[in-house]
């Protein structure tokens, strides 16, 4: 007998779900069926369509909303839930997603087109089809947004359909002008959309290259190892678009125009082996783009996500001080503003005897470094003398 990762016992309202393990109660406040984020990894589009069709038959709830607060939570009445829900429409299970652009433009002939034409490469890469998009105008004050999204759903996961809903949902904010994150940056650049992030300032979370790093060179490698590092070892990780070049202003630089590169085949490949070779530890879930961005031209996205604590700080092999290449040394570098990471002979000190304290004897040694926070003064970079063994 085949076990289920999606059930239900009793009436399919008042009774128990089972996602994966985990039970779940219908939320009679928002008369929907709210699950944990956390539950979408254990459990298949199919079998959370089976429930959700046998449900139906006994007039049960035909939408499943999702929950990020933390897990104990996850069944208080009235809980916020995401935008992106699961939802059963003529007998498949879709995700779909409302979108409130406040104080819109006036829509435009070929509007719609446009954004259909956006999100295709999303829906390719997320083995998504669109079932429906339509914008509905209410006096010139808000546009409301209506996506619909359809997948072959043999082995996968809800938690890849809910991902590409997601990534759909950050592209469609960012294009209408709403905040730009990290995420919603790179699904737009992703979209085939980079041009959107003009006028954007370069930040603690974005970077911007008009050429590719010269990596046939030590000083390109560290360079672009630098760059990176940069951002795992901040809090909220970074994007690095290479295509795009920026006009210094007194506020700061700002994102020009692009500038795409010529194809060049293996370049994803040649990223990553630099960045294994020159960077360390290993980073987790980034990711390395190839975009095209027209005839014969492409841009690349490097996606950091957040690193976690326990890595830092990550290790350049190599420095460049006054121009020169310096093999021998390793750097740390830091973006400016970021206090988190040990900079300076004494922290990285400090740092090495406590792990090494954790290790050996399962607790930290008392503090007698006089060391408070990280002084906002200390340099980006502290070249720190690599020892032989």
């Amino acid at each position: 007998m085949t076990t289920r990762t999606v059930s239900y016992t009793g009436d399919p309202f008042f009774g128990v779900w089972n996602f994966g393990g985990r039970l779940r109660s219908y939320d009679s406040h928002t008369e929907v069926l709210v699950i944990h984020r956390s539950d979408l990894d254990l459990c298949t589009g199919t079998d959370l369509q089976w429930a959700l069709l046998r449900a139906e038959e006994e007039g049960g709830p035909e939408k499943v909303h999702v929950t990020s607060v933390p897990e104990e939570h996850a069944d208080v009445e009235g809980v916020p839930v995401e935008d992106v829900v699961f939802e059963l429409v003529d007998g498949a299970l879709t995700v779909s997603f409302e979108f409130w652009d406040e104080f819109p433009k006036e829509e435009e002939e070929g509007e719609l087109e446009l954004v259909v034409a956006a999100l295709q490469p999303l829906l390719a890469r997320h083995r998504a089809n669109l079932i429906s998009v339509s914008g509905d105008d209410y006096s010139g004050v808000v546009r409301i947004w209506n996506v619909q999204l359809g997948f072959k759903l043999r082995g996968r996961k809800l938690a890849a359909l809910f991902d590409a809903g997601m990534d759909m949902l950050n592209l469609m904010q960012a294009l209408a002008g709403g905040k730009m994150t990290r995420e919603s940056a790179g699904n737009v650049v992703r979209g085939g959309r980079a041009d959107v992030l003009i006028g954007q300032p370069e930040g603690h979370w974005l970077e911007v290259k008009s050429q590719h790093y010269d990596l046939q060179t030590p000083s390109g490698q560290i360079s672009l190892a630098q760059a990176v590092s940069r951002f795992c070892n901040s809090e909220d990780g970074g994007m690095i678009v290479v295509g795009m070049s920026t006009k210094k202003s007194p506020e700061g630089e700002y994102i020009r125009k692009l500038n795409p590169m010529p194809v060049r085949p293996g370049v994803v490949r040649t990223y990553h082996r630099v960045l294994e070779n020159r960077l360390f530890p290993l980073f987790r879930d980034l990711r390395i783009e190839a975009i095209s961005s027209g005839p014969d031209s492409e841009i690349v996205l490097v996606d950091i996500p957040p690193q976690p604590e326990e890595l830092k700080p990550f290790l350049v092999s190599g420095t460049i001080i006054d121009g020169k290449v310096d093999g021998a040394f390793i750097s740390i570098v830091r973006r400016r503003g970021e206090g988190s990471v040990p900079t300076t002979a004494q922290e990285i000190h400090s740092t090495l005897v406590a792990g090494r304290a954790l290790l050996r004897r399962g607790h930290l040694p008392p503090d007698h470094s006089g060391q408070g926070a990280i002084s906002e003064d200390y340099p980006e970079t502290t070249p720190a003398k690599s020892m032989g063994t």
